[in-house]
């Protein structure tokens, strides 16, 4: 199949890290990568942040990357791309009446935005992966919610136009019920893990070094919804025990990023500063390594629509403590390979992770039960099969068995 993979801020080419760079970055470029390994022509459609990168870059496994003129080319804010949509969109309609995709597979509601409007007219189907719903984030975030007032009504719309939607998680397939659409045409295909690299076995990491103490670690974007600060504050209820943070800027930055001076103030007044790391941006070849260097990896949001970070801390055999919403209550089996605590609860989550450390069979126990989860549900192949099949049927073509890629 021509398969067109719209993802308009989250380009598979960007360093991970960064306010607007994570979890969505990784899925497309995964699955472009394996989508084209199987003998699709794939190419992704992400804007230009950036007048000197070129129009088009291959991939090793063959796919493309497209980058489009859509407003200005500098780094602008996921928030901010919302006008410069109709541009994106107007583009795509040129292009694909050139050479008119078979599928197009919209990641984020503004990329659907955008490939509806170029779709529209040609018979193309479009799949839309929302990777976030703005009714959760409004919910959440209230005031502070920065999304354009227009979403909540373009979601909706994408979901009653779009010829399927492939949902990360059963948490948001509920939700889109709620918002009225049809859940008959949502399936489920979570994100995936590469359990070839993230593995229970191989070094780990010593940096900052190693002492007796226990480790916890939590990974990801510096943002407050994270709910870093929870851990934080349920750190001085866990004696000998050290938090490191892999995100945000690269360590020489972190001065200069407001959250993460928030956080180190945060860790001076509550009298834990000295066993408070913040690692600033980890290369994502390293992660594993880090992974395993912890006892307990946390995830703490106040929503997570999937959260990547907890597959992959199975998937390196480490235990997880998980605030009990959205995509964690799939991924994170409680009393199994980790437990979900309240989010915002900061003395539930001491309580949990002391249990876990004064316990060192459960935590065996929860690791290796981790990885077997990881290897059975999460393989980015069983992601790529999922994709493959729904790309199938909205295009009316048979699916390729297995057996003969």
């Amino acid at each position: 199949m021509r398969i067109a993979m719209v993802s308009e801020h989250a380009s598979p080419l960007a360093a991970l890290g960064g306010v607007d760079a994570g979890g969505q970055n990784v899925y497309v470029a995964r699955l472009a990568d394996l989508l084209a390994d199987r003998g699709h022509q794939v190419t992704v459609y992400t804007r230009r942040d950036d007048p000197a990168l070129p129009e088009r870059v291959p991939l090793p496994s063959g796919a493309v990357v497209e980058h489009v003129t859509a407003g200005p080319a500098r780094v602008l804010a996921k928030d901010d791309l919302f006008p410069h949509m109709p541009e994106f969109g107007r583009h795509l309609a040129g292009t694909w009446r050139r050479t008119r995709p078979d599928v197009v597979h919209a990641h984020f509601w503004m990329s659907g935005m955008a490939a509806l409007a170029g779709a529209e007219g040609l018979g193309v189907p479009v799949v839309q992966t929302y990777h976030a719903l703005g009714t959760v984030k409004r919910r959440h975030q209230g005031a502070a919610d920065t999304s354009p007032p227009e979403r909540l009504g373009i979601e909706q719309r994408i979901g009653q136009s779009c010829a399927a939607i492939l949902a990360t998680c059963s948490d948001e397939v509920r939700e889109l019920a709620r918002m009225g659409l049809r859940t008959a045409r949502c399936k489920i295909v979570p994100c995936g893990v590469d359990t070839a690299r993230f593995t229970a076995r191989g070094a780990a990491a010593r940096t900052p070094a190693r002492t007796e103490r226990h480790r916890l670690l939590t990974v990801g974007r510096l943002v407050p919804r994270k709910g870093i600060d929870v851990a934080l504050t349920a750190l001085t209820r866990v004696p000998d025990t050290e938090l490191l943070v892999a995100g945000g800027p690269p360590a020489d930055r972190l001065a200069a990023d407001p959250e993460a001076q928030r956080l180190l103030a945060l860790a001076h007044h509550l009298g834990v500063a000295e066993r408070f790391h913040l690692l600033g941006s980890v290369p994502h070849l390293r992660m594993p390594a880090l992974i395993r260097s912890a006892d307990v990896v946390l995830c703490t949001p106040a929503y997570e629509p999937f959260g990547i970070v907890p597959v992959e801390a199975m998937a390196c055999g480490t235990p997880v403590v998980a605030t009990d919403v959205g995509g964690h209550r799939d991924t994170v089996v409680h009393h199994r390979t980790g437990l979900l605590v309240p989010p915002g609860a900061p003395v539930q989550l001491a309580s949990a992770v002391r249990g876990l450390l004064a316990d060192p069979e459960r935590l065996r126990a929860y690791g290796h039960a981790g990885r077997l989860r990881a290897l059975s549900q999460y393989r980015w192949e069983r992601v790529a099969d999922g994709v493959e099949a729904v790309y199938a049927r909205v295009t009316a073509t048979d699916p390729i068995p297995s057996g003969a890629r």
